[in-house]
């Protein structure tokens, strides 16, 4: 008998605002999820990812049960975790003892909660003695760590979120906010309509979501940021619009800086950043006129080769105009990850050590190795994500660690990786979900509890430390991370040094974060005064919150000391710098990258809910109308996208947001979902040379028309996982293959593919009978001379599956029936007719994409209203789209702003 419905608290999984989520349950399964409005990040608000937590974790995705290989070549077969950790223990100690500590690395996750990151920072350090110790935060806030530390000594985000709320001139640089962030978004927009002199600048390529808030929309050229900030300070400084007494006080370098300035005048600066003179005037207006001014940037800035200097310029216009340390004023950094901050601060990064220490400092070392019992730590420099992933593939890494992350589609130039983990003598994946590309590779597999399942700590962007509680129990044998890497870090010491006491004594995560914190002790994230009990009782709270303290410090720096050695912020006076990679006639367009609405990174997660598909279904390359008319492709078209290092075929559309001469591709795309290796085949591993973050944000490539005839369509209702898990090894063949999910009641597999000709007849008789159309209430019409096949599966009186082959005219109508639930005589009278084409005016039906995921509302529906003369108000009150999480305003606002002004009268 299941337990009465209860309420866990705890945070949302996804991205570093570190919302508070309210868990209902019954002990054994999760049933729903609602903000918890008395968290103080989000306040009951929840985006359209956090709110369909619940729907994620299909089980048929997730790992239930260690599963061994026991041979390169070999099918991994089911084990037990002492056989599994075990195996993995003397594959270490073994490679170790020949090869040397440096020959193992653990590649680990913003994902991780703080007490997993600091079991395994001790497991590499401590036991293995390596810093080969490298998290996916460095692929996405190294470069603002590297900024932090540079100029103001540590690695802290000086603001909250109040701070958003309160400013009166806010910078949004590299960040499409609306999307990644999406409730602040809805903080800040609902502070813009209390308070409309707000000013709000955004600096980005494109014309996302976010600029429909803006004042002023800053589309720069790829790259030029550093130039952007050079240019404003050069403004600043002549208007007299900086605060020379704070500079005075307070900081170095200024000198050094105002010389290098001097050389960037406003007509260099627009020319090179491809904005107008006036608008770069305006923007310096907006910034040194205001009372305070915060800035706030997340991917456009970090993923870059110069990701370093584009955060320290950016520092610098908040030392020059003194707007740090005050209420709605300074340099303010969204962090991507839910525990990315987390990760910082426990030193999950090669270069780091706990405490935010620093590896490559000895006095650190030696304050570490002496907490930890141990004779001394590693001095060599550890290896970054990408110089990793080299050494794998160079043979110089021969046994590694992956855990709750997906290097197999994050990580830029795909190629390689995928050859550095085929080539990985052993390779161990901690994953709660069995799907990812990087499990492939696995040669020891095991099953992680995931969202809900688990209890620890996490740190959100504004430094507010939150208890993450568990709900539910694992399903069936996966295990918390922190007590995977403990029970494995126990059989290694027996290996290593047997007879020693051990240390890594922990049963339960409040033990780790107890021993944890005191490596915080008098460091500027001091942690000491916190425990589970105290964020029990008083809530979230934020760093440093030291022992004796009775409550967080909201913002830092407000009495001008900064944590350098003389106590004074660094002004960094760095030059602009291209790209690594320049438009040539053989790559004309520049490549960006970025996140889709509803989904997060690689999808192991949101992949597994239909209606988060609603939205985009697809990948899609996004270019700007011209360069489709030069080249002579129509929305649709399938075209080939070509970098230096890879290829990749997919769609492409029209959007007017994309300037000419860029394109666009959303990240989450991988080789599971998109045949090809994903997204991250075309871009390049260049780094900064500083935070070693690769330019996942620009690459160069080249696109031309796709010739493949022959398409195929297919949908099929029902075991989504375990249907993708048969019917994706049989499109490898295919030169385009696109899997992913539909529906909303009723989850399906979504398949498109095409092919320069028609497939042998073998195998589209497997993809059929995978489908369910080879046999029983099937409609069928074959034309084998113009490799045409129509097959539709009608039961209940409704449609069941679907494949079109040859061609796919009809399957956005038939799409459309399937979700309507019918199956009338035009269907009948259309199968079993020659043409493809449906019937009537179906023939030009186009699927309306979910505009609304929340409330489940088409795009078609919204256009019908605004039609009808609704404006958003009326919209919301009708249709009720836009009153849930927010998220699909902007885009109603669009569809609003292009009606005909008959249509809105």
């Amino acid at each position: 008998m299941a337990s009465p419905t209860q309420i866990t608290a705890s945070t949302c999984c996804y991205c570093g605002v570190g919302c508070g989520v309210l868990i209902e349950h019954d002990d054994e399964k999760i049933l729903g999820v609602q903000g918890d409005p008395e968290h103080p990040a989000n306040f009951g608000k929840l985006c359209s990812k956090g709110a369909t937590l619940h729907l994620t974790g299909d089980l048929d995705a997730r790992g239930l049960y260690p599963e061994l290989r026991l041979g390169k070549g070999m099918a991994r077969a089911r084990s037990d975790w002492d056989s599994a950790l075990d195996h993995a223990a003397n594959q270490f100690a073994a490679t170790i003892r020949e090869h040397g500590p440096d020959s193992v690395a653990f590649y680990i996750s913003g994902q991780l909660l703080t007490e997993d990151y600091y079991a395994f920072n001790k497991l590499a350090r401590a036991l293995v003695g390596t810093n080969n110790l490298d998290s996916n935060s460095r692929l996405c806030m190294s470069s603002a760590v590297v900024g932090y530390k540079r100029s103001l000594g540590a690695d802290a985000p000086p603001c909250n979120y109040e701070d958003i709320e309160q400013s009166d001139c806010l910078l949004i640089a590299g960040s499409n906010m609306a999307y990644a962030h999406p409730v602040l978004f809805r903080r800040l927009e609902e502070a813009k309509a209390r308070r409309p002199d707000m000013r709000i600048i955004v600096v980005d390529p494109r014309r996302t979501d976010t600029c429909e808030l803006a004042d002023l929309h800053l589309a720069i050229l790829p790259g030029t940021d550093v130039a952007l900030f050079h240019g404003l300070l050069h403004i600043l400084m002549w208007e007299g619009w900086i605060d020379r007494a704070f500079i005075d006080a307070h900081t170095d370098g200024f000198d050094a800086l105002k010389a290098l300035v001097r050389d960037y005048s406003p007509a260099m600066v627009a020319e090179l950043c491809g904005i107008s003179v006036e608008d770069l005037q305006s923007c310096a207006r907006m910034i040194g006129s205001a009372p305070s001014f915060l800035s706030l940037w997340c991917m456009g800035l970090n993923q870059s080769s110069a990701g370093s200097a584009k955060n320290s310029a950016l520092i610098n216009l908040h030392l020059a105009t003194g707007q740090i340390g005050k209420p709605g004023a300074g340099p303010f950094s969204l962090t991507g990850q839910p525990n990315a901050m987390g990760g910082r601060e426990t030193g999950s990064l090669s270069n780091l050590l706990p405490g935010h220490r620093d590896a490559g400092n000895a006095e650190h070392r030696a304050e570490v190795a002496a907490y930890w019992g141990v004779e001394g730590l590693p001095a060599s420099t550890g290896l970054t994500a990408v110089e990793l992933f080299e050494a794998v593939r160079a043979g110089k890494i021969k046994a590694l660690w992956i855990a709750c992350t997906n290097p197999a589609q994050s990580l830029p130039d795909q190629t390689r990786v995928h050859e550095a983990l085929a080539a990985c003598p052993f390779v161990v994946v901690q994953e709660a979900f069995f799907t990812t590309e990087t499990c492939h590779y696995a040669d020891l597999l095991l099953p992680a509890a995931s969202w809900g399942e688990k209890e620890g700590s996490v740190t959100n962007s504004e430094r507010r430390v939150s208890h993450v509680r568990r709900a539910v129990p694992a399903p069936a044998e996966a295990r918390p991370d922190w007590a995977i890497t403990s029970d494995f870090a126990r059989r290694l010491e027996q290996l290593l040094r047997p007879g020693l006491p051990s240390l890594f004594a922990f049963d339960s995560p409040e033990a780790l974060f107890e021993e944890y914190k005191y490596l915080t002790q008098h460091r500027d994230l001091d942690l000491c005064g916190l425990s589970y009990a105290l964020l029990d009782d008083q809530g979230p709270q934020q760093w440093p919150f030291p022992a004796g303290a009775t409550r967080g410090t909201p913002r830092l720096y407000g009495d001008g000391r900064f944590p350098t050695d003389n106590g004074r912020a660094q002004f960094l006076a760095e030059p602009y710098r291209a790209p690594k990679e320049k438009r040539e006639a053989r790559f004309p367009l520049t490549l960006n990258t970025g996140r889709l609405r509803d989904q997060w990174h690689g999808m192991s997660r949101t992949g597994t809910a239909a209606r988060l598909f609603g939205h985009v279904e697809e990948a899609v390359l996004s270019l700007h109308p011209d360069e489709l008319r030069r080249r002579r492709l129509q929305a649709g078209d399938l075209i080939q996208v070509r970098s230096r290092r890879g290829s990749l075929v997919l769609p492409v559309q029209a959007d007017k947001g994309v300037r000419s001469g860029q394109a666009y591709l959303p990240m989450h795309w991988g080789d599971r979902f998109l045949k090809g290796l994903g997204s991250n085949v075309l871009t390049l591993p260049a780094c900064d040379p500083l935070s070693k973050q690769p330019e996942l944000k620009h690459a160069g490539i080249q696109v031309e028309k796709a010739e493949l005839p022959w398409q195929l369509f297919a949908l099929v209702e029902g075991n989504v996982q375990q249907r993708f898990k048969a019917l994706r090894p049989l499109f490898e063949g295919f030169a385009y293959a696109n899997l992913t999910l539909t529906g909303r009641e009723r989850p399906a597999l979504l398949i498109r593919a095409a092919a320069a000709a028609a497939p042998d007849a073998e195998l589209l008789a497997q993809i059929d009978a995978l489908l369910g159309v080879d046999q029983g209430p099937v409609l069928a019409y074959d034309d084998p001379r113009r490799a045409v096949g129509k097959r539709v599966r009608i039961e209940d009186g409704r449609i069941h599956s679907i494949r079109l082959a040859g061609e796919t005219a009809a399957r956005d109508w038939l799409k459309s029936l399937w979700s309507e639930g019918q199956a009338d005589a035009d269907l009948r009278r259309w199968l079993l007719a020659p043409l493809s084409t449906p019937p009537g005016t179906a023939a030009t039906s186009k699927a309306s994409k979910t505009l609304c995921n929340c409330l489940n509302v088409s795009e078609g529906a919204v256009c019908a209203g605004i039609e009808r003369g609704l404006d958003l108000d009326g919209l919301k009150q009708e249709l009720k789209c836009g009153t849930s999480c927010g998220s699909c305003v902007p885009e109603i606002k669009r569809l609003l702003s292009a009606a005909p002004i008959a249509a809105t009268a």
